[in-house]
This record gives C-alpha cells, structure tokens and sequence, in this order.
C-alpha cells in the first residue's frame, strides 16, 4: 500500500478509502481507464468497473484483484467488499463523486460511516518521482517542438482554429497521446482573455498571438505560453511584453526550493504593478502539473506552503488589456535539491512574423 494512503488510514482511524479520481486512481494502481473505483484497505485492493474495462484492469493493474460490478452497480460491490473486510469508517473524495452516488453507497451500507479524505488526498502526487520527471521532461519537449513548427504557418489570414488544430496535430506526431488540454490560441483583442477559445477570427498583421497548449506523454501533462506579433510590434506591444518577460526572469532567477507560493507569485506581481499594471494580472502565477493539467503546489496570493524538490510548478505571468490585447509567457520548472531545472526550451525574446 502507498505510504501516504495507509498514513490516513492510520490518522483517520478508517478501515479503508475509496478513491474515485481517475488521476489518483492511476496513480495508486496503475489502471488508466476513465469508468471505475479503487477500493484500498490494509489487505486489499480492489478496480470495481464495468465489463468493457475488465481486461484493461488485469492488464494495467496486476496487483490489484479486478471486480466486474455486472448489473447491480457499485453500490452492491462495495457492499459486497464491506461485509468480506467488515469495514466501519470509509474514507472518500467527496469533490470527485456525485450526490446521488453517495446517496447509493449509503443506501447499500447504512452501517457504514463515510469520511471525506479530499483534502488529505489532494496532494498525494505532488512528490514526482523520476520515471515522473521523465514523462514531463519529454512532454514539454514536445511542445517545444510544436512551437517550433507553428511559427511557420502564423501568417495574416490564418484562423485561430487553424493554428489550434495544427498545434494538436503536430504534438501527435511527434509522440503525444493527446492535448493535456484544448489549446488556447488567442489572437488581437482576443489575447486579453487569459482563457480564451479559438475562433474563425483570422489572424492580422499588428496582432499579438498568444499561444498556450500542452500535451499528454505517458498520461504526463506539459503546459506551455508564448506570445508572437504578427508584423511589426507597437511601441506599446513592446512595453507590454517586456514586462512580462521580465517579471518572469525575475521568478526564475530568484526562485527556489522553500519559497512560499504566494511570495513566488509576489516577485512577478510587484514588478508587473510597479510598471502601471496593476488589475491586469488577474490569475495566480503558476500551478503544478503531472497525471492532471492543474495540480498542486501553486504560485498565488493565497498559497501559503513551501515548494520543495520533486515538485513541478509553472512560472506563466501576464498582462490583459480589455480592446488592446494580452500577454503571456510561460516555462514549466521542476524542483531539485538545490535549485530547479527548467523544463521549457522555445525562445521568449519578442518574436515578430
């Protein structure tokens, strides 16, 4: 059993959890389907899912005994495993479970008593290993890759779409198994919507062009922004993005292990406030990534624990001006013992096509 889950089993005094994150479920048991449950006791582990998942289970997770809940659900097959392990108090992820599946669990086990482990649980995978490492490393090499490639094809008259779906295509071919997320490309006025989704909007000469994509190696997320200029860059574009580059070189040559995430996220906001800005930097500074696109640590104004070695985080500040337009630069790091290692190779000087 996982150290981390049998130390809440201990602290908890439960006689088993039952996880229902697909993320953490992979992460214990090595099963990667997107339909079941992982049951872990001090004796058992148990993949509850459907026939169509059955092989998959015995395939990716050896160690674990393979339970087809057949017709009646997973309520009855927890029951089931509740009686043969005479389980009283059972942990659960309460942000990864619908109401009315609760509702079931309890209805099959009145005797049992639920307990939300979410919060203990949340941070389970926040240690990377070095197979883990790995998979991030070659991931965010890929997304190098693919900006190399795109850089090419953003010219006027181009499509927000166009280059998104060229950026999928492109990370596939060079090995990735999908987008760790749908890829925001984000043109003119567009790029000040820090989360804004590709449209028909063509590209044009004097645009900004924020890109900012990932991809999935081994399950293993990568995450990525550059900001380009279509043409010749404004005065005021040149400002904009130099603040951001600086704010964010100012993170990475001061950052290290024990730093507390809001006072990471404190170095690129000051500077970016400091130079007129303030308001226009409306999300955290960075977040962990691994089976997940978003996972912990964070870099933001309300994290309040250290960053410490095997810990991956993202430095990705920005700037968004409503009917100008935004910029955002972004690098993946991972940290050492002593420093970090910077994951992100594409260049981040203002690059004008």
């Amino acid at each position: 059993m996982n150290g981390k889950v049998k130390q809440i089993l201990e602290e908890k005094q439960l006689d088993a959890v039952i996880l229902s994150n697909t993320d953490n479920i992979r992460y214990l048991s090595g099963y990667c389907g997107d339909t079941g449950l992982l049951f872990l006791s001090e004796n058992r582990s148990v993949v509850m899912t459907d026939f169509r998942y059955i092989y998959q289970v015995k395939a990716e997770a050896p160690a674990c005994e393979a339970v087809d809940i057949g017709n009646d659900g997973y309520a009855a097959a927890i029951a089931k495993l509740v009686e043969e392990e005479g389980c009283k108090r059972i942990g659960y992820e309460a942000a990864h479970l619908l109401c009315a599946q609760m509702e079931s669990w309890k209805e099959k086990t009145p005797a049992v008593e639920f307990v939300d482990v979410e919060d203990e649980l949340g941070d389970i995978r926040i240690i990377k290993t070095a197979y883990e490492i790995e998979q991030l490393r070659q991931a965010e090499h890929i997304g190098d890759l693919a900006f190399a490639e795109i850089l090419e094809y953003l010219k006027p008259g181009v499509t927000e779409l166009e280059i998104a779906a060229r950026l999928e295509f492109s990370m596939k071919l060079h090995g990735a198994s999908g987008n760790s997320f749908d890829p925001i490309v984000a043109s003119g006025i567009n790029s000040s919507m820090p989360h804004a989704v590709p449209s028909n909007k063509k590209l044009e000469k004097g645009d900004f062009v924020t890109l900012d994509f990932g991809c999935k190696y081994n399950g293993y997320c990568s995450d990525m922004t550059r900001t380009v200029v279509i043409g010749k860059a404004s005065a005021k574009q040149k400002e904009v993005y130099e603040t951001v580059l600086r704010a964010q070189e100012a993170v990475l040559q001061q950052v290290k292990p024990g730093m507390i995430g809001r006072d990471i996220d404190a170095i690129a906001r000051n500077i970016i406030n400091e130079a007129g800005y303030e308001g226009c930097f409306g999300h955290g500074l960075g977040h962990g990534t691994g089976l997940n696109i978003h996972e912990s640590p964070r870099a933001s104004v309300k994290y309040d624990k250290p960053v410490t070695a095997g810990m991956t985080l993202t430095v990705e500040p920005g700037i968004y001006i409503k009917d100008f337009g935004g910029v955002r630069i972004e690098d993946m790091i991972i940290f050492t013992e002593n420093g970090y290692e910077n994951l992100t190779f594409s260049p981040k000087n203002l690059i004008e096509l």
